[in-house]
Protein backbone atom coordinates (compact mmCIF):
# COMPACT_ATOMS: atom_id res chain seq x y z
CA UNK A 1 0.00 0.00 0.00
CA UNK A 2 1.20 3.61 -0.69
CA UNK A 3 0.53 6.55 1.02
CA UNK A 4 -0.07 10.10 -0.50
CA UNK A 5 -0.14 13.41 0.85
CA UNK A 6 -0.49 16.49 -1.29
CA UNK A 7 0.33 19.81 -0.42
CA UNK A 8 0.64 23.45 -2.00
CA UNK A 9 -3.01 24.17 -2.70
CA UNK A 10 -4.18 27.65 -1.79
CA UNK A 11 -5.70 30.80 -2.84
CA UNK A 12 -4.19 32.64 -6.53
CA UNK A 13 -5.81 35.33 -8.51
CA UNK A 14 -6.13 34.42 -12.27
CA UNK A 15 -3.39 34.06 -14.08
CA UNK A 16 -1.41 33.52 -11.15
CA UNK A 17 0.73 29.63 -10.44
CA UNK A 18 0.95 27.48 -8.19
CA UNK A 19 2.95 24.32 -7.88
CA UNK A 20 1.45 20.93 -6.06
CA UNK A 21 3.46 18.47 -4.44
CA UNK A 22 2.58 14.85 -3.97
CA UNK A 23 4.77 12.90 -1.23
CA UNK A 24 4.69 9.07 -1.35
CA UNK A 25 5.89 6.54 1.42
CA UNK A 26 5.19 2.61 1.88
CA UNK A 27 5.37 1.19 -0.94
CA UNK A 28 8.03 2.30 -3.66
CA UNK A 29 5.92 4.01 -6.55
CA UNK A 30 9.12 3.98 -8.88
CA UNK A 31 7.60 1.62 -11.25
CA UNK A 32 4.37 2.92 -11.39
CA UNK A 33 2.57 5.85 -13.26
CA UNK A 34 1.61 8.30 -11.50
CA UNK A 35 -1.15 11.09 -11.70
CA UNK A 36 -3.23 14.20 -10.56
CA UNK A 37 -7.16 14.43 -10.53
CA UNK A 38 -9.42 17.31 -9.51
CA UNK A 39 -12.90 17.31 -7.96
CA UNK A 40 -14.98 20.57 -8.30
CA UNK A 41 -18.16 20.92 -6.28
CA UNK A 42 -20.84 18.98 -7.93
CA UNK A 43 -18.30 17.98 -10.56
CA UNK A 44 -16.88 14.43 -11.51
CA UNK A 45 -13.74 13.98 -10.57
CA UNK A 46 -11.58 14.09 -13.51
CA UNK A 47 -7.77 13.25 -14.56
CA UNK A 48 -5.60 16.14 -14.90
CA UNK A 49 -2.64 14.91 -15.45
CA UNK A 50 -0.56 11.68 -15.44
CA UNK A 51 3.11 10.75 -15.57
CA UNK A 52 4.73 6.90 -16.74
CA UNK A 53 7.01 5.34 -14.25
CA UNK A 54 10.08 6.54 -15.73
CA UNK A 55 8.64 10.67 -16.51
CA UNK A 56 8.95 9.85 -20.33
CA UNK A 57 5.29 9.82 -21.33
CA UNK A 58 2.89 12.06 -19.90
CA UNK A 59 -0.86 13.03 -20.32
CA UNK A 60 -2.97 16.27 -19.72
CA UNK A 61 -6.48 16.65 -19.89
CA UNK A 62 -7.55 19.55 -23.05
CA UNK A 63 -8.19 21.98 -20.84
CA UNK A 64 -4.92 22.41 -18.67
CA UNK A 65 -2.77 21.56 -21.88
CA UNK A 66 0.20 23.71 -22.43
CA UNK A 67 -0.65 25.29 -18.41
CA UNK A 68 0.25 22.10 -16.41
CA UNK A 69 3.17 20.55 -16.12
CA UNK A 70 3.33 16.95 -14.19
CA UNK A 71 7.06 15.79 -13.53
CA UNK A 72 8.17 13.24 -10.92
CA UNK A 73 12.24 12.56 -9.10
CA UNK A 74 11.72 8.23 -8.05
CA UNK A 75 14.24 8.97 -5.38
CA UNK A 76 12.65 11.26 -3.70
CA UNK A 77 9.45 9.58 -3.78
CA UNK A 78 7.40 12.94 -5.08
CA UNK A 79 5.48 14.03 -7.86
CA UNK A 80 4.81 17.19 -8.48
CA UNK A 81 2.08 19.32 -10.89
CA UNK A 82 3.21 22.96 -11.84
CA UNK A 83 -0.02 24.88 -13.18
CA UNK A 84 0.24 28.35 -14.73
CA UNK A 85 -2.03 30.48 -15.69
CA UNK A 86 -4.47 29.56 -13.69
CA UNK A 87 -8.34 30.23 -14.74
CA UNK A 88 -10.92 30.46 -12.21
CA UNK A 89 -12.26 27.06 -13.71
CA UNK A 90 -9.26 25.60 -12.21
CA UNK A 91 -10.67 25.73 -8.86
CA UNK A 92 -11.37 22.57 -7.56
CA UNK A 93 -9.45 19.96 -4.85
CA UNK A 94 -6.46 18.56 -6.50
CA UNK A 95 -5.32 14.58 -5.54
CA UNK A 96 -2.65 12.82 -5.96
CA UNK A 97 -2.91 9.22 -7.30
CA UNK A 98 -0.50 6.01 -7.08
CA UNK A 99 -1.45 4.20 -10.78
CA UNK A 100 -2.04 0.57 -11.27
CA UNK A 101 0.40 0.31 -13.83
CA UNK A 102 3.79 1.54 -15.19
CA UNK A 103 2.18 3.03 -18.01
CA UNK A 104 -0.44 6.15 -18.41
CA UNK A 105 -2.65 4.27 -20.78
CA UNK A 106 -6.00 3.86 -19.16
CA UNK A 107 -4.80 5.15 -16.19
CA UNK A 108 -6.91 4.33 -13.30
CA UNK A 109 -6.10 4.17 -9.79
CA UNK A 110 -6.47 2.38 -6.33
CA UNK A 111 -4.13 4.73 -3.97
CA UNK A 112 -5.64 8.21 -3.33
CA UNK A 113 -4.28 10.97 -1.18
CA UNK A 114 -6.84 13.21 0.72
CA UNK A 115 -6.34 16.07 -1.30
CA UNK A 116 -5.39 19.98 -1.55
CA UNK A 117 -7.66 23.16 -2.25
CA UNK A 118 -6.90 25.11 -4.95
CA UNK A 119 -8.92 28.16 -5.42
CA UNK A 120 -8.60 31.10 -8.15
CA UNK A 121 -10.13 34.08 -8.04
CA UNK A 122 -11.39 36.02 -11.04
Amino acid sequence: QVQLVESGGGLVQAGGSLSLSCAASGRTISFIAMGWFRQAPGNERELVAAISWSGGTSYYADSVKGRFTISRDNAKKMVYLQMNSLKPEDTAVYYCAAGRQATIQNFASDSWGRGTQVTVSS
